[in-house]
């Protein structure tokens, strides 16, 4: 016979266990609303930014500070993202953390509220233009997710838009804004992810209809959006010799972006003859390796001078 000191012992086993596979599930839905690698990457591209505007390495304080502020508020937005896709996404992505219930829309909105408040305040911490800056940065992806995700090349400018501001806000971490490389090397960000957002519209076309999308894919067809995003990526390996031509960057730098251009143009090649969204995704995931590519040669530029 069971004894009532044991029942409460099983009952409270139970109770524990319940309230851990909440809690486990709830902390797996936070991470997932905040899909960490994109956050690192505008947290990475940041410092990348100090790196080209001081044509060295930044101080650890202000490496922590502009990482930080790019994590945050890039967190920030895919959190606000999911909030306002929350009913597409139960029809589309019924697993996402918000449709499944892992966590509550005023939960997700208390969360983005947090992260661009600790983006915010890492901005404030370097300078009041920083702040400011951060300040677009955040809005910029707010408005995005709010009402121009549907609205095609607007869209598709504000994202490419988020993405070039991080090295110029990099650049603020230095106290070098205005550096000519570091608006260059903006302008590069701002082609190459303008690309691959118009590129990418082509891959979701059948769940843009969905949408109601304004994407060029869908206004003008497939092969229109591939050319026009071609077009950006071959912009990008014509413009990705100027550092060397102007003297910029040496030898190093002219044979790592040499090799960066050829898998560019490669994979730009292939996405314009990619017939299924899995083809285009993969020939799309070169061109990124190719940018990876690009970045790396102005890193080791520094070293070979």
């Amino acid at each position: 016979m069971i004894s009532r000191n044991e029942t409460i012992s099983v009952l409270e086993y139970v109770q524990g266990r319940v309230v851990m596979a909440m809690l486990n599930r709830k902390t797996k839905g936070i991470i997932q609303l905040f899909r960490p690698e994109l956050p690192f990457s505008a947290g990475i591209c940041v410092v990348l930014g100090e790196i080209i505007a001081l044509g060295g390495f930044p101080s650890l304080r202000q490496t922590m500070l502009g990482f930080v502020c790019g994590f945050f508020i890039s967190g920030s937005a895919l959190i606000s993202n999911d909030y306002f896709d929350l009913e597409v996404d139960r029809i589309n992505s019924p697993g996402r953390p918000l449709p499944s219930g892992a966590v509550s829309p005023s939960e997700a909105i208390l969360l983005a509220a947090i992260a661009m408040l600790i983006g915010l305040t890492a901005s404030f911490a370097i300078s009041v233009q920083a702040l400011i800056l951060s300040l677009v940065f955040g809005f910029v992806g707010i408005l995005y997710n709010w009402r121009f995700k549907q609205e095609g090349i607007w869209g598709n400018l504000m994202v490419a838009s988020s993405v070039a501001i991080t090295f110029i806000l990099g650049g603020l971490a230095v106290g070098r804004p205005f550096t000519a490389i570091i608006w260059f090397f903006s302008l590069i960000a701002f082609l190459i992810d303008l690309g691959e957002e118009i590129a990418g519209d082509v891959m979701d076309m059948e769940g843009d209809r969905q949408r109601t999308s304004k994407s060029i894919a869908i206004m003008h067809g497939k092969n229109i959006a591939l050319r026009i995003s071609g077009a950006a990526f071959l912009l990008v390996v014509l413009m990705s010799f100027i550092p060397y031509i102007f003297g910029w960057l040496g030898i190093t730098y002219l044979i790592i972006i040499t090799f960066a251009d050829v898998i560019t143009i490669f994979s730009t090649v292939k996405l314009l003859k990619s017939q299924t969204p899995e083809e285009g995704r993969r020939y799309m995931r070169w061109i990124y390796i190719g940018a990876t590519f690009g970045m790396l040669a102005y890193i080791t530029a520094q070293f070979f001078a």
